[in-house]
């Protein structure tokens, strides 16, 4: 599947802005996120068929039908380029347990609601290598 737009390799750009970060991270890598990708949904919703009141005075739903709405809405999950990568994640690595080589300027993808918003950089979060979900291969993208 091709990503409907191009994705410019962002390495020379993160490594200009990584030197005058005064920060090193022990776990986490600091990343910039990315515009929101939007994507089409379906939403159901249930329709009432009929209503009635009981004796005791409960209100009584029937549902029989279900309506379908397809809405654009943001992906649940973030795109964004990192600008610092964890001492954590340059240490030597394990054959066993083979890891995702993330480098400065690669864009990864997170689940949105676990990453903290670093607010001593602006615009910069802070994500844990478990939650990154993937890396995106820009060659790929163009």
């Amino acid at each position: 599947m091709k990503v409907d737009e191009k994705i410019i390799d962002q390495t020379k750009l993160a490594q200009s802005l990584s030197e005058q970060i005064p920060y090193e991270f022990s776990r986490y890598f600091l990343v910039k996120p990315l515009e929101p990708v939007m994507v089409t949904k379906e939403f159901s919703t249930p329709v009432v068929k009929e209503e009635t009141t009981t004796e005791d005075g409960l209100e009584v739903k029937d549902y029989d039908d279900v309506t379908t709405e397809t809405k654009e809405v943001e992906s649940d999950f973030t795109r964004g380029v990192v600008l610092k990568v964890p001492v954590e994640a340059t240490a030597p690595k394990d054959e066993k347990f083979p890891q995702l080589d993330i480098k400065l300027g690669d864009i990864v993808v997170y689940k949105g609601r676990y990453a903290q918003y670093f607010d001593l950089l602006k615009d910069s979060q802070l994500i844990s290598r478990m939650d990154i979900l993937c890396k995106m291969n820009t060659s790929d993208a163009e």
